[in-house]
């Protein structure tokens, strides 16, 4: 597998937060040529056998996935799990109850909005996903979109739904180290999701990280879809350092909402170990 290159391990369904089904988003990493996909819903396994059917149709190799949202340091952070076993017991337990809070969260989040003159935001951002339990921040920016609130989905997290802003509410998720187990004992391996979008310090990202692998964390996510140059040579050195494996992916939610497409990134650096050569048996 060492000389694979093109592979896309972030990417989210109408299962989580995103736009397009399992299978389309299959067609759509076969068209941009990806040769390794993983679709990682947001504490998420229901879309994994469809993802799996769909890749194989398209001839497309593939690893099961989800990206687990974490509280750490008083932030959120999110690990991507892979190569996981789809209906593994203790991993469907821990995601059922990660996603337990987010109808609550997402009621809290619309009164917020109703006070600075948004209604029916709750309401609203439902007509974008079919199961409370999954409700996030990006229906509710749909929703601001289609009333006129903003006029695009970076106006509407500049102005709402961050924190400071009308809308956050800030929710406790998983625990970093439950997280990381849950998906050990799954069989796959966890990353650290673009790392270079969270607010540390230097000191709080460190520990972020060491703690991470104490868990029996392994990888990080070195290019992605919010990484820009500068971000790559600092996750390179960081998993040299650390002796960790790295992953690439795009973070794709929809092809009118994301400005990286699927399979669309620069190639890992060729000095770090993929993430994937972890996981050559998991592979379908």
């Amino acid at each position: 597998m060492n000389i694979l290159t093109n592979a896309d391990l972030h990417c989210h369904s109408v299962v989580s937060d995103g736009t397009l089904t399992p299978e389309a988003l299959a067609q759509r990493a076969k068209a941009n040529g990806v040769e390794l996909w993983s679709l990682t819903d947001h504490d998420e396994m229901g879309g994994q056998h469809r993802a799996m059917a769909a890749a194989k149709a398209e001839g497309l190799r593939y690893l099961t996935g989800a990206e687990i949202s974490v509280s750490f340091a008083g932030q959120t952070v999110h690990i991507v799990g892979l190569g996981m076993d789809p209906d593994d017991q203790a991993l469907a337990d821990g995601l059922r109850a990660t996603r337990g809070g987010r109808e609550q969260r997402a009621r809290e989040m619309a009164d917020d909005l109703a006070r600075v003159g948004i209604q029916g935001a709750f309401e609203g951002a439902l007509k974008y996903v079919g199961n409370p339990d999954l409700i996030s921040r990006s229906h509710f920016a749909r929703y601001l979109v289609e009333i006129g609130a903003c006029k695009d989905i970076p106006e509407v997290f500049r102005k709402y739904l961050t924190e400071g802003k009308p809308g956050f509410i800030p929710h406790r998720w998983a625990s970093l180290g439950d997280a990381v187990r849950w998906i050990t004992g799954a069989g796959g391996v966890a990353v650290v999701a673009h790392p270079g979008r969270y607010p540390f310090s230097a000191t709080e990202e460190y520990a972020l990280f060491t703690e991470f692998k104490q868990h029996g964390g392994q990888g990080v996510e070195v290019v992605t879809g919010a990484h820009n140059a500068s971000d790559v040579i600092k996750y390179t050195a960081l998993c040299q350092e650390l002796g960790l494996v790295a992953s690439r992916g795009s973070d794709f939610h929809s092809p009118d909402e994301s400005h990286t497409d699927l399979g669309r990134l620069p190639n890992l650096p060729g000095q770090l170990t993929p993430v994937w050569e972890l996981l050559s048996g998991r592979i379908h």
